[in-house]
């Protein structure tokens, strides 16, 4: 029902048009495929222990193929890195019908709609964060949370500070691998780099650094 409720959004006109736009346009090299062009809904196991967050599908990415992380260089690194550490069926992942299959995890966003330059708004990002609040109400026993990149990271801390479970935001660094417990009984937060290709270009993620902030959700999750 909430999948059905995110892809059926229009909170953010500016964030509609966009999507819209681009699905007519097309790139080039997609330029025989059919675009999703909707919000695109969390995607995993409904019982994962490990919860990923990223910041917003990629304009010709998950705006295309409708499914999180799909379809692009940040996918690509993704997806290779939940396979080596079990949480994947297989480590490339190009479309919705390409047989993937998540075990113990579950993918979503801070945004769910393809943003301009992948930058949202404060507003974009107000309205989009009831989804990710019910989510994590609905998903019951996650045990990690690794977020992808610094606003994905702020974003879960917002939450936790507006619930109470935290007092602020400000005790919780930003650093690729850091582990944060942010509750006796709730879940470590892990904080790694976003796997956009500006990080994996320039070599500031690498596919090891990846893996390795997996393997070590995989450890905790199995605790």
């Amino acid at each position: 029902m909430l999948a059905r409720e995110v892809v059926g959004c229009e909170r953010c006109p500016r964030l509609r048009q966009y999507c819209e736009r681009v699905a007519r346009q097309k790139r080039r090299a997609f330029c025989d495929q059919t675009y999703w062009g909707k919000p695109v809904p969390p995607f995993g196991d409904p019982a994962a222990r490990l919860l990923v967050i990223g910041l917003a599908p990629a304009a010709h990415g998950g705006n295309r193929t409708g499914r999180m992380f799909t379809g692009d260089r940040s996918g690509d690194f993704l997806f290779r890195a939940l396979y080596e550490n079990g949480f994947a069926s297989q480590p490339h992942s190009v479309s919705r019908g390409d047989g993937m299959k998540l075990s113990g995890v579950y993918i979503t966003a801070a945004v769910r709609c393809a943003p301009p330059d992948n930058k949202p708004l404060p507003v974009e990002f107000r309205n989009c964060r009831p989804y990710l609040e019910r989510e994590l109400d609905l998903l019951k026993n996650i045990r990690v949370v690794v977020a992808l990149g610094r606003i994905a990271f702020d974003t879960y801390l917002s939450i936790l500070r507006d619930r109470g479970t935290i007092r602020s935001r400000a005790a919780f660094l930003f650093g690729h691998g850091g582990e944060h417990r942010v509750s006796p009984d709730g879940p470590v937060l892990i904080s790694s780099y976003h796997p956009s290709q500006q990080n994996t270009s320039t070599g500031k993620l690498s596919a090891e650094m990846l893996r390795a902030v997996f393997a070590r959700a995989r450890a905790i999750s199995e605790r």
